[in-house]
């Protein structure tokens, strides 16, 4: 009940201050969106290229855990990991409020879960996601971010939508390893003091999910293999 009340506390304050004090729009806000989605990117900082395509990369990341985490829960999880693609936290948070702890896999992985699942998934979100991390990091003009950043509402607003989403993976973390069977509590706070590269890590790593009938119970398994 606790995380829950931090969650919407946390999601109120998101919303409020995207609406009411982060930096006004700028009038090339659109036409900034547009060039990063249809990559034109000549002109833009390498920066600003890499989290646009970053937020694209950690709704993937979110769904190897939301799918799965779904089969048991009363609300659908593919609506908020979906919506995700286009608002990022804005949509995850309301569905870290209100699931349940759900650290059992009921039934068979469809095709689709099943992919979701691979490691060869978590491989290439670990590698979409270092390598545009490497990027703008290297390539990217820091003072010039910063002023954006202080200026304008989307820059402002986007690079704390990839704060809250690389900090919140923890929240699914202990049921995914319970539907792993993984035991190891080093395992989680790898995870979790290591913001975006334990997550990648952990997906490129993991064991799959425990296929669970209602008369199974899980073996547990100490380490990532």
């Amino acid at each position: 009940m606790k995380t829950k009340i931090v969650l919407t506390l946390v999601w109120i304050g998101f919303v409020g201050y995207a609406f009411f004090l982060a930096p006004p729009n700028q009038p090339d806000t659109f036409e900034l969106i547009k060039n990063l989605s249809t990559g034109k990117i000549e002109g833009i900082n390498p920066l600003i290229v890499a989290l646009f395509n970053i937020m694209g990369v950690l709704p993937l990341m979110y769904s190897c855990l939301t799918f799965l985490d779904g089969r048991g829960q009363k609300i659908p999880a593919w609506l908020f990991t979906s919506a995700s693609f286009a608002v990022g936290a804005f949509a995850l948070l309301p569905y870290l409020i209100f699931r349940n702890p759900n650290p059992l896999f009921q039934g068979q992985k469809t095709w689709f879960l099943k992919i979701l699942d691979s490691r060869i998934t978590g491989v290439f979100v670990a590698v979409a996601a270092i390598a545009l991390l490497g990027y703008g990091i290297t390539q990217g003009n820091w003072s010039n971010f910063v002023e954006q950043w202080q200026t304008s509402r989307f820059i402002n607003v986007m690079s704390l939508d990839f704060c809250a989403l690389i900090l919140l993976f923890p929240v699914l973390l202990t049921d995914d390893m319970a539907r792993r069977g993984i035991k190891n509590q080093k395992v989680f706070w790898a995870v979790a003091f290591v913001p975006l590269l334990g997550a990648v890590t952990y997906l490129a790593l993991r064991p799959p999910t425990i296929e669970q009938s209602h008369t199974q119970t899980l073996e547990p398994t100490q380490v990532v293999a």
